[in-house]
């Protein structure tokens, strides 16, 4: 007994300090932000404590109200076209095709490449000289279809989604195959003796089972989209006319374009309980044994 007392204190004692480095780096921050969201500071000298103001000027701007717009119809994108995908990736290499291992790395390299260099190659995609999109479009004679894909209202919010799907796709699939392949081969065994075709298979018995890792792609998948920025940033930058702005990119323009310190703090603290609140709608919504 003691000795097990005595690896806990020894564990304690090597984790606590991590914990504290860990919730300092997100709690402080935190905190700051809400308190700088009840002043009208420029972020130089003392500010004006202004009470809820800044919350009240957030629920009655335009521009904000359409940014959180963006972002929760990112979120349902996300959610409808990215996961489906993903989960259709998963179930098809956990079948057990052939080079396996190499469609798992090629569907995985987006997650790791840089998002500056992701944003750089669909602007070159989407250029409306010589882009690949365009250029594949005359090819085929649809030239009538050409367009400045991120630089129309139109066109921008759907042409930041796409690279921000396709970026995210093998994040999902991995997780979802991992938790495929952990699936007992005797229940497919039994499915395949009782005749049940790979269709039947996968919607009465991986989907299912796979209820709990599909909750938490879910949920990583929503928190994402609530708080994407970095992808946005690169291709439009919130333009054109704030058709692609999310709370994230306005967030980032208020602080450091307009020096609106207590305002962009508030946005910032909106992100924060927008995404814990759904998040918490979404585990009750989704139950899982």
């Amino acid at each position: 007994m003691n000795s097990i007392l005595s690896n806990k204190k020894i564990i304690c004692i090597f984790v606590l300090p991590t914990l504290i480095i860990m919730s300092a780096i997100i709690f402080v921050p935190i905190i700051l932000s809400v308190r700088y969201s009840t002043f009208d500071w420029s972020g130089i000298g003392k500010g004006t404590f202004i009470g809820l103001d800044n919350y009240k000027q957030m629920f009655s701007d335009t521009r904000f109200l359409h940014s959180a717009k963006n972002s929760l119809l990112f979120a349902v994108v996300s959610i409808v076209i990215q996961l489906p995908i993903s989960l259709l990736l998963a179930l098809i290499l956990a079948s057990g095709v052939k080079f396996e291992k190499f469609y798992r790395t090629v569907y995985f390299i987006p997650v790791i490449i840089s998002t500056v260099v992701i944003g750089q190659l669909w602007i070159k995609i989407y250029n409306a000289d010589y882009g690949l999109l365009n250029t594949l479009l005359k090819a085929i004679g649809q030239g009538k279809l050409v367009h400045d894909w991120l630089g129309k209202e139109n066109t921008a919010l759907i042409s930041t989604f796409i690279p921000i799907l396709w970026q995210y796709v093998g994040y999902h699939m991995l997780i979802m195959y991992a938790g495929a392949k952990s699936i007992s081969s005797d229940i497919y065994e039994a499915a395949k003796i009782d005749g049940a075709s790979p269709v039947k298979t996968a919607f009465h018995i991986t989907i299912p089972l796979l209820k709990p890792i599909l909750k938490v792609c879910i949920t990583f998948s929503l928190i994402g989209a609530l708080k994407v920025f970095d992808l946005i940033y690169v291709l439009t930058n919130g333009g054109p006319f704030f058709s692609t702005e999310v709370p994230s990119t306005l967030m980032y323009t208020t602080i450091f374009d307009n020096y609106k310190y207590g305002y962009g703090s508030a946005i910032s603290v909106f992100i924060i309980l927008e995404c814990l609140v759904l998040t918490v709608l979404l585990d009750r919504l989704i139950k899982t044994e």
